[in-house]
């Protein structure tokens, strides 16, 4: 009996087996978008309650297997979600976007919202608009993708870092003016690591999802005494839960080439300038017969290779992503080349019925730098074009070099370029790692509550040698040298803060509140050691470390989704201040008002989106650029500085001038913003205004002799202000089967004024130098003055003859006093740009894209130091060697340089192409598990400006041996398996 009812029960599991198996089918079909009917790839396709999922590929399409009457859950970002139950074997999908992608979610300090109830100005730029193209830094993605963000791509050595401006920068004149860059929730310190290389060169671009800017107080204000430049959110790239295995490998292969060079005599136009010269005679004798370009000598066609390999895999309650990145890129400059491996993982885990979740983010790299000899550039600008490369000797490494009679190298010559390049070494190895453990716990004993703990550490240290051989000319006098440098940057990062979310239905409100702590401790260290065989040893070593408290505090509220207030403090506390300055408050508050809500616009079929948008608020800025500015310190004083005792000499220890009351600068900040949005989000942006003041600027000035141990002082005295407008407009132009085109841009109109610079009205008071140039010891041609601008020019004003050439030294008597002095100096605009442009364009034809990014400023000047220090005749020739000159002079015919002269203060307005990128996307010639696409890119495609120099676009305004930027060639293969 027992064993009829062990069969029967047998044979029913077997049915039962073969009914489920029969029941779960093969499903397959296309997803695409509504607006323009084109295939969405990537839409993740996910069986609900089961870890099975599926991913659709560049058409579209996707396969998948499921249980008949189960349920698919379409996802993609910026689309609704939807979920369809499996009745057919077939399913097509139109996923429709969100309205204007309101519901997309935006990362803010401590947080996120949704742009819908974001209050503040804040810009998202993810990977699909980021710029293509041989990046070797992080912040060159967004270059030109954002308004009011200037992002000043690096010259030509591979492995530099952008400057990065935020609405103008200018919040300080003696602090840093770099935007705080919080990588997954971690602050990076703000300095340059050692050797020069950028801060965030070691971070593998591959691996950012997004970058978020926070722009106005009322949004930055979270981040205190650490936010008055702006805050720069990088998001990196995570996997997602019940994924497939994915696999993407991807590589590219660039070429850069010079796209221009300084403009110096040629070898014929130098020995026709030289017969002409008053020196004539000094000059002539010296005269070689070759014709050498020495620009060509230095700069080469600077290959580079890029490759990545990314595994991203996701469970029912954990997923991971795991990359690995291999970058080498060579510089235009010959020697110079950057290298650089990196890894990183990203794991999260849900724990507790979701309840909890563990998220790690750890990413290292390793990178090397190879510098080229910085002396090169300016010494190929000026080398004599006549002489030949090579002595035909062993001499010297085989390099012509400027002798004395007796065959020893001039002291005081300039050296082969070439040389240079190849006779002296600088590499810098830079081992870099940063990440972080997050813990988010929704709390079960009362909805809403949620507590999260981010651990976090950056560790940054650089180990560099330089070596200059004493057979070289270079390394003559000092029979050769050897140099060891580097340094170390750390941080360790604690934040705990609880968040609190509630609906409030019964009043149609919403509610939330957060509260936290935060932590960050900085040690920085730095040696310096040059030991040369001839003299003694130089060592140059400090360590330093500051850190920062605070307590952080948030309330939002919502009314019927129309109505928005938010509201932020801050308390700071900084090791860099005395304990009387060391804490200070910051607070921030904003309105904003999502006009479309209202019911005389809800239904409308024109307007998608009408929010106004009000804030203010307070930021700081303790990147001071000293830890212990306040307390008296003493230094051990050099060789030089040594005191007789006897016949005994002592080395002297010495004070340090110090400020016991400095503090960090504040800056009040009022934001007014309108967003927009038409035909279902078809065209959308914002609009605008801003005021920031800014008060106890930190600025360098002259103080009483005897009132401290020194005749400078860094200090708080000083305010500034700068106010602009912002416009951005995205529209997609252009929706049919085969084709689409989406266009955005951005524009920003920047102003800057000096408010005040002492703490009495002193007329005699002129304003701070600075701007130093080169041509004679002492000049500058820059100042900041109240009234004006900061880094305003001051020059003499140029006066032209009746042919249109500038007198040389007659200038314009701006004061009528009869004589030609510094009173007669007066104010020629200034670096910064009125306007900034930028136009970032989307086109596809069927499995062709085809993208472009144009940045235009207009009303930036540039200082062409250049051209100043040497095109004239007195440089044609200076302790006993001939020099090049710039070819300035044979439009002046200057016989002595005119530094301050405005004729070299030039309008740098410019249009440029930073991006020119055109795709290909494979379909039926490989397995459909495999997804293949080629593209191809050009990077620096075209400038036009006025500019005479290299490039218009200089940092600080003044052009003297500018690094130029390279015209890169890249083919680019990317698979996805």
């Amino acid at each position: 009996m027992k064993t009829n009812q062990l069969k029967k029960v047998l044979i029913f599991m077997m049915l039962l087996v073969t009914i489920t198996t029969s029941a779960q089918i093969t499903v397959k079909g296309v997803v695409t978008e509504k607006t323009g009917n084109l295939p969405l790839p990537g839409v993740n396709v996910v069986v609900k309650g089961s870890n099975t999922g599926a991913v659709t590929d560049f058409e579209g399409n996707y396969t998948i297997e499921a249980n008949n009457g189960g349920v698919l859950i379409f996802s993609y970002l910026g689309y609704k979600q939807q979920e369809v139950r499996v009745e057919n074997s077939v399913i097509n999908i139109v996923m429709e976007e969100d309205a204007s992608q309101l519901n997309e979610v935006v990362v803010i300090g401590y947080g996120s919202t949704t742009v819908k109830d974001a209050t503040g100005a804040i810009e998202k730029v993810d990977s699909k608009e980021f710029n293509a193209g041989a990046i070797t830094s992080p912040e060159q993605l967004i270059t030109g993708k954002t308004a009011g963000v200037n992002v000043i791509p690096p010259g030509g050595l591979p492995g530099q870092g952008a400057t990065i401006r935020i609405r103008g920068g200018n919040s300080s004149l003696s602090a840093n003016n770099n935007p705080l860059i919080v990588i997954d929730g971690v602050p990076v310190d703000q300095g340059s690591s050692g050797g020069g290389s950028a801060a965030l060169n070691s971070i593998n671009p591959n691996d950012i999802e997004s970058f978020v800017v926070l722009k106005d107080a009322s949004s930055t204000a979270i981040y205190g005494s650490r936010a008055s430049a702006g805050v720069i959110l990088i998001t990196t790239k995570s996997g997602n839960t019940n994924s497939p295995l994915k696999i993407q490998l991807s590589t590219n292969g660039s070429i850069g080439e010079v796209r221009r060079t300084t403009n110096v005599l040629n070898a014929d136009q130098y020995r026709e300038v030289a017969a002409n010269s008053q020196n004539a005679s000094l000059i002539l004798p010296l005269l070689g017969s070759e014709n050498t370009n020495w620009q060509d000598q230095i700069f080469q066609k600077a290959l580079g290779t890029d490759s990545n390999l990314t595994l991203t895999k996701g469970f029912e309650n954990s997923s991971f992503r795991a990359s690995v990145g291999y970058t080498v890129q060579e510089g235009i400059i010959k020697t110079s080349k950057f290298e650089r491996s990196s890894a990183s993982l990203n794991f999260k885990q849900y724990l507790l019925d979701r309840a909890l979740s563990i998220e790690t983010n750890i990413r290292g790299a390793l990178t090397q730098n190879n510098y080229p000899n910085g002396g090169a550039l300016g010494t190929a600008a000026q080398f004599d074009p006549t002489q030949p490369i090579y002595s035909g000797n062993d001499e010297y490494g085989g390099f012509w070099e400027w002798l004395q009679p007796n065959g020893d190298p001039e002291s005081l010559a300039p050296r082969n370029p070439l040389g240079l390049l190849e006779q002296t070494t600088n590499v810098a190895d830079t081992e870099r790692a940063i990440g972080n453990v997050k813990l988010d716990y929704n709390a079960p004993f009362l909805e809403g509550l949620n507590a999260n703990l981010n651990v976090g550490f950056d560790y940054n240290e650089v180990n560099g040698i330089t070596k200059t051989p004493g057979t070289s000319a270079a390394g003559f006098l000092s029979q050769g040298s050897v140099g060891t440098y580097g340094s170390i940057r750390r941080s360790v990062l604690a934040d705990f803060f609880l968040n609190y979310k509630k609906d409030i239905e019964s009043i149609k409100s919403k509610i939330e509140l957060m509260a936290g702590h935060s932590f960050q401790k900085f040690f920085r260290s730095n040696y310096n050691t040059n030991m040369p065989t001839v003299g003694a040893p130089i060592d140059n070593s400090f360590a330093t470390h500051n850190a920062i408290e605070s307590y952080v505090s948030r309330f939002r509220y919502s009314y019927n989704s129309k109505y928005l207030l938010n509201f932020t403090y801050r308390r700071d506390g900084s090791s860099r201040f005395s304990n009387d300055n060391r804490w200070g408050d910051f607070y921030s508050g904003a309105l904003a008002w999502n006009i479309f809500e209202e019911n005389f616009l809800k239904n409308s079929n024109t307007i998608s989106n009408l929010k106004l948008r009000l804030g203010y608020g307070q930021t700081g800025q303790q990147e001071i650029g000293i830890d212990f500015g306040y307390l008296p310190v003493y230094v051990n004083g050099a060789d030089n500085q040594q005191y007789q005792l006897g016949n005994t000499f002592y080395n002297t220890v010495r004070p340090e001038g110090y400020d016991a009351n400095i503090k960090w600068e504040e800056s009040e900040t009022y934001n007014v913003g309108l967003d927009y949005g038409f035909f279902n989000g078809n065209i959308s942006g914002s609009i605008e205004y801003f005021t920031r003041k800014t008060s106890d600027v930190l600025n360098l000035i002259p103080i009483p002799s005897g009132t401290n141990l020194t005749n400078q002082l860094i200090t708080n005295i000083g305010d500034l202000e700068n106010e602009g407008i912002e416009f951005t407009l995205g529209a997609n132009v252009f929706a049919k089967e085969n084709f689409s085109w989406n266009v955005n841009f951005n524009m920003s109109y920047l102003t800057n004024k000096i408010l005040k610079l002492n703490v009495v009205d002193d007329p005699s008071f002129i304003g701070v130098p600075t701007g130093f140039i080169s041509g004679a010891i002492g000049n500058s041609i820059q100042i900041h003055r109240v009234g004006e601008a900061q880094s305003a020019f001051l020059a003499f004003k140029q006066v032209y003859g009746e042919d249109g050439r500038p007198i040389e030294g007659v200038y314009e008597d701006i004061n009528g006093d009869g004589a030609i002095d510094n009173g007669d100096l007066y104010i020629k605009e200034n670096p910064a740009a009125d306007f900034l442009f930028g136009l970032s364009s989307y086109a596809n034809y069927k499995n062709w894209d085809l993208n472009f990014t144009l940045r235009a400023s207009v009303g930036n000047y540039v200082y062409n130091n250049v051209a100043s220090s040497t095109g004239n005749e007195f440089g044609l020739h200076s302790l006993n060697t001939n020099r090049n000159v710039h070819a300035s002079i044979l439009d002046t015919g200057f016989r002595n340089n005119q530094l301050l002269s405005d004729y070299y203060i030039q309008d740098a307005s410019f249009l440029k192409m930073d991006n020119l990128s055109l795709g290909y996307n494979f379909k039926n010639i490989m397995p459909s598990a495999i997804d293949l696409r080629i593209q191809m890119t050009i990077q620096n495609v075209f400038t036009m400006t006025n500019y005479d120099g290299i490039d218009p676009e200089i940092s600080g305004g003044i052009d003297n041996n500018f690094f130029p930027r390279p015209r890169t060639f890249l083919l680019g293969v990317n698979m996805n398996f």
